[in-house]
């Protein structure tokens, strides 16, 4: 079946916005409980997981004496005071991959863990919003990644079937949710996400420009 859609992951994938999370989780926990989260703890346990469900895993894996969703509550309000006068930075080669894309007449969505307002902030920043046509994120869903129901809502937005898309992922969450959902997933690790397990993948692509080409071939 002939492919139609390119689904995007967000955090990691368009945008370089893990080293910020990292610096807004460590800002939070340091400043408000007293703890030092390294950075080489956000890359085994947090990278590509969304905010609520770094939370509870905070709280039971170092005993930070917090409710967990006021932990994700003061981690999104610092997210959302940065997009405020800033956007994430593109990752390499995004900006000439999602102009291929689109130039190959295929839909673009993102489906994103995290919330829309940082995609948003992407779109204005790099002008994709006439490029993208659906944005599904974490507020569309009842369960987030590693669950499929992003995706699950991406296609049915699109109306198309999983065998028309391919996703595009840099963490082990995403390719799960994309992979649960009946999706191809190509992944693009992130320096934060190198070390995680994408055995499954469809193909582990050095950069995007890679991912596109993979995108091109199978649209022949």
């Amino acid at each position: 079946m002939k492919l139609r859609a390119v689904l995007f992951d967000h955090d990691g994938t368009l945008v370089n916005s893990e080293p910020l999370h990292f610096e807004l989780w460590a800002k939070i926990l340091k400043e408000g409980y007293g703890f030092s989260l390294t950075e080489e703890h956000y890359r085994l346990h947090y990278a590509g997981v969304p905010a609520c469900a770094n939370a509870i895993d905070l709280v039971e894996r170092f005993g930070i004496k917090e409710e967990p969703w006021r932990l994700a509550h003061a981690k999104n309000i610092a997210t959302d005071e940065y997009l405020t006068h800033a956007a994430f930075p593109l990752m390499k080669g995004v900006q000439d991959s999602v102009e291929a894309v689109h130039g190959l007449g295929l839909q673009l969505a993102v489906v994103t863990g995290a919330s829309a307002s940082g995609v948003r902030a992407t779109f204005k920043a790099y002008g994709f919003d006439q490029q993208f046509s659906l944005i599904v994120s974490n507020e569309d869903v009842q369960r987030s990644k590693p669950a499929p129901d992003c995706y699950l809502l991406a296609m049915r937005k699109l109306g198309l079937s999983p065998a028309e898309c391919i996703a595009i992922e840099d963490t082990q969450p995403g390719l799960q949710a994309a992979q649960s959902a009946g999706l191809r997933c190509l992944v693009v690790p992130s320096e934060m996400s190198k070390h995680q397990d994408f055995r499954h993948a469809t193909a582990v692509c050095n950069e995007m420009s890679e991912a596109i080409d993979l995108v091109r071939n199978l649209n022949t």
